[in-house]
Formats: structure tokens, sequence, C-alpha cells
């Protein structure tokens, strides 16, 4: 027998495929799913079943019929991909310039799900090749419902990872302004009016919460510090990554920096305004490299950090915890401990604001006060025990990401995956064909 007798034997197919199915079981965990094998068995050897029932099997020189197989390739693709979706990779594209510029608006990324193991729904009635929305309606229905599971990935989040994760503040959204924090806009402007002017509100399940992608500067059981808008971490300033940037009061002899010059050095055009009244750029948010070039320019006179130190315009109930007692602001914030799994905290009124949508939102327990008192599910409570690992995630672009110090903490069971390849990147501002950002084509992050 040759070599491609043998691959196409029908016995070597089903040893071949249920090996792969069986290893897929044993990830899975979910042994019930060892019945497939009998359908394996069956596709291969018996063929006593019809399981595609919907594909038609054509006599020799009997004419196609068009839509059945149309039908027959959309099924397959829908199956295929929701899978790959599910277990391996899913497309995620970057909306807006937080981590500039390390990922750039417009950025069509492919997110190893891999990584940090794959989430399996929990919300599984969804329509294909939607995350949550179609046609401005929700594409998925609460009917059925799972608790969260994931399984093994090759490693857990580490500091400095860019991650993809389901946005915290997301499981309510503004139908009129989806895009929009509820939480943000009812501690500005009131429940009732924020529901009158930009609801009605929908709630959505935790694997159904749009998604952000930012890095993730601290790890549970980490103390994070920010000092002149730069990270410190158990006491240590962590390292500054290439992407990294501030923005800065750059004062010119009088007159506006080519904007060839600002080009190459890579800056957002659409994020530049020049006022003559300074002269100059009140906002340039530049990495440490470019800060160097800017500094060399001819007509550059000063560049200055814009740091803001409390107290900051909207500081009191912008900045997690939302107290103001803290005094933080984005570029001073902390020292904050981050929430550890398995790890138990002191409750009372100083620190509820830290941990009090872990307790309620995160990680479903009822979250009373009482006459000063705090009561969790219905009992009198003075600490507080975490049932998972949280993360602290901050955009490399410093001044312009609504993050963690913004939202607070990440739960793990609302990490998606690690962005792996850009495989298309496209500048908005320009047009076709110059638009396609090419040396950013299948890049690895």
């Amino acid at each position: 027998m040759s070599v491609k007798e043998f691959i196409r034997n029908k016995w070597f197919k089903l040893g071949l495929w249920s090996l792969l199915y069986l290893a897929w079981v044993i990830w899975l965990g979910n042994y019930w799913w060892l019945f497939g094998l009998i359908v394996i068995f069956d596709l291969i050897i018996t063929k006593k079943v019809k399981w595609l029932f919907w594909k038609k099997e054509y006599k020799e020189g009997e004419k196609h019929n068009v839509w059945l197989d149309w039908l027959d390739a959309i099924i397959f693709a829908v199956v295929v991909v929701t899978f790959i979706n599910i277990f391996f990779f899913q497309a995620f594209k970057i909306p807006s310039s937080s981590m500039e510029s390390t990922l750039y608006t417009g950025d069509h990324l492919f997110v190893s799900k891999l990584t940090y193991g794959p989430r399996l729904p929990q919300t599984p009635l969804t329509v294909p090749f939607t995350h949550n929305v179609i046609f401005g309606k929700e594409s998925y229905s609460t009917l059925i419902q799972s608790d969260y599971r994931r399984l093994k990935g090759f490693r857990k989040v580490e500091r400095g990872d860019i991650v993809v994760f389901g946005f915290p503040n997301g499981d309510t959204v503004l139908t009129k302004a989806p895009a929009e924090d509820y939480h943000a806009w009812v501690r500005t402007s009131g429940r009732e009016y924020t529901i009158e002017h930009l609801g009605p509100i929908v709630v959505r399940p935790a694997d159904k919460k749009d998604h952000y992608v930012k890095r993730c500067v601290a790890v549970a059981g980490d103390t994070l510090t920010v000092k002149d808008g730069l990270v410190w971490v158990n006491g240590q300033q962590q390292e500054v990554w290439p992407g990294v940037q501030l923005t800065y009061r750059v004062t010119t002899s009088g007159t506006q920096i080519n904007q060839r010059i600002l080009d190459e050095l890579g800056l957002n055009l659409a994020e530049l305004v020049f006022d003559g009244r300074i002269p100059g750029y009140p906002w340039m948010p530049l990495t440490e490299a470019q800060l160097e070039k800017v500094k060399a320019l001819k007509n550059v006179v000063e560049v200055s950090p814009n740091l803001d130190i409390f107290p900051s315009l909207g500081q009191n109930i912008e900045i997690f915890p939302f107290t103001g007692k803290t005094r933080w602001t984005r570029d001073y914030f902390g020292p904050l401990w981050i929430p550890q799994k398995g790890v138990s905290v002191s409750l009372d009124a100083d620190t509820l604001p830290f941990y009090e949508r872990i307790i309620r939102d995160y990680e479903h327990n009822s979250l009373e006060l009482r006459e000063g008192e705090i009561y969790i599910n219905g009992e009198k409570a003075n600490e507080y025990t975490f049932k998972q690992d949280y993360y602290f995630m901050m955009g490399d672009n410093r001044h312009n990401s609504l993050d963690s110090r913004y939202w607070g903490f990440v739960p793990e069971d609302h990490v998606v995956g690690s962005p792996s390849v850009i495989w298309l990147s496209t500048d908005s501002a320009r047009k076709f064909p110059k638009s396609i950002r090419w040396k950013r084509f299948l890049k690895l992050v």
C-alpha cells in the first residue's frame, strides 16, 4: 500500500479524526461530548445516518442545484468560523486612539484566545458573525445562560501584556449613545436625566460587553502608583514601552511645525491643533523618542508635560474610586492594591468604594448599607474575600485613554485574549489607496 493510499484509508482517517476529537474533549473537560465519537465513526465508516441533511448528493451527470450548494457552503462557513472564533482566534478592530503609538485607530487584528485560554460562551444564542448588535438591535438572546468557565491557556495575563477584554462598565448601555459610559453619566448628571436623554438602557451579560484593548500594567496582588504620568508597581518604576506617550505643551517661535515633519514622526494629525495665542500646540501626544526629536526642531522653544495635579476639573467624580477623598488624578494616582483571588480585605466606609462594584456586579452578591453598616447577602460584613483575580489596564496613549483610572479593575472573567497579528490597517483621514498602512500589513503585535 502506497503512502497516498494509506492516507486515504478510511481506518486511518477514523483514527486521526478520533484522536483530534478526543484531544478537544479532554481540553473542553466535558466528557458527555465523547458520544461524538459515534458520529465520527458513522461519518467515516458505516455512513448509515445523513448527518449533513441539508446537503444534496448528486448522481453522476445530474445538474447541480446552485441554491443548495450555496446553502451547504454557508452552513459550513458558519460552523467553522464560529468554532474558530470560540476556541482560537477572533477578529477585532481598534476603534480609538487610546493605544497610539502601539496600535493605531483602524488596525484590524486577530485576537488569540489560546494565550489565556478561551472562555466558553455564556450566552450561546447569538446571530452568527456578530458580537452583541445587528442592525441596531441586540443580536443575542439570554434565554440560555451558563456560568463563566475558561479552558486551559498557555499562561495567565502578565504585566506589559496588551489585552482585549470586555468593558467592565459595559453591563448597562445607553441606546442613544452606546459608546458612552452609563455609570460615568449617572455620576455627573444623575440617573433620571441620563436615561431620559440618552436612554432607554440595555443590560448586557458579561460575555456580550463591548471589547476594549489596553495594556495590563498591574496584576492581582500588585500595588500600583502613578507619578508624573509614569507607572510604578510594587515600588519599582515600570518599563516605559516604546508606544507609551504623554501629551505635551509645545511652544514654538510663532510658526507651525511643518506638517511633513509631523507626519514623518508618526503623529496623529487629527489630534494636533495649533494655537497662535501660545504660540504652539497645547496638546501634542509624544513617545519618548518623538519627544527628543520635537525638542530638536529649530522653531520649538519649549516643551513641557501636561500633568494634572489635584484639584483638577471633575476630579471628584471622574477618577476611580470617585470619592475625591484620595486626591488622585490621572497623572498622580495610588497607591492602589489590585484584588487577588482568595485574599480578604477589611470593609468600612473608606474601603468600600474601591470594592463595591466587585462585590455586587462582578461577583454577584447583594450589597446593602444599613445605618452605616455593610451587609453582604443579608449578613453583616466587615471583610470580603475575592473570588477571582483582577487587573489594572491603561492605554499607551496615557492622556487620551479611558481606562482603569476612570472605571477601576478588570475582572479575570472579562479577559478575551491577546492581539497576535495586524492583518489590515487603514487611516480614515486619507483617501484610498493612501489610506492603507502597508507597513503594518501582517505585523505581529
